[in-house]
């Protein structure tokens, strides 16, 4: 159905989170605590329905790679699990923006009452331009 949302189940169990050490300035604790993480997700062999998946491998996205893994880098927060969680809506996110089909336009006419009004406006708009001539020397 064109203009829908369809459904799908993102499963937790199809998800690679790693933890690794955020990039960035930090203070006594940066060298020894990984707060990042690396999401891995491979589309190819996930339980998405086939026209998302489709959808989702021909975009044109530096976060999935050239064999269909999204890869989905989280280090805004300073704890681990505020960062799995930011990552995995950011992986549904992606997700919902494949399952979206948007509507197909229909190409319409304009009336004939509307093209009337139209080229009535340009000819008087001409006729305004047409009184911006020089005086003449008479």
């Amino acid at each position: 159905m064109p203009g829908s949302q369809p459904g799908f189940e993102l499963r937790e169990d199809e998800v690679e989170i790693t933890a690794i050490r955020a990039q960035g300035a930090g203070g006594q604790n940066v060298n020894k605590v990984s707060n990042a993480v690396h999401l891995r997700f491979d589309v190819r062999a996930s339980s998405l329905p086939e026209d998302i998946k489709a959808r989702l491998l021909q975009f044109k996205d530096q976060r999935i790679s050239a064999d269909g893994v999204v890869v989905i880098k989280a280090q805004q927060y300073r704890s681990l699990e505020r960062n799995s969680l930011a990552a995995m809506e950011r992986l549904r996110e992606l997700i919902a923006t494949a399952a979206f089909i948007p509507r197909t336009r229909r190409a319409t006419k304009p009336t004939r009452n509307s093209q009337r009004r139209r080229v009535d406006s340009k000819t008087q708009r001409g006729r305004i331009k047409a009184l911006r001539g020089r005086v003449g020397d008479s």
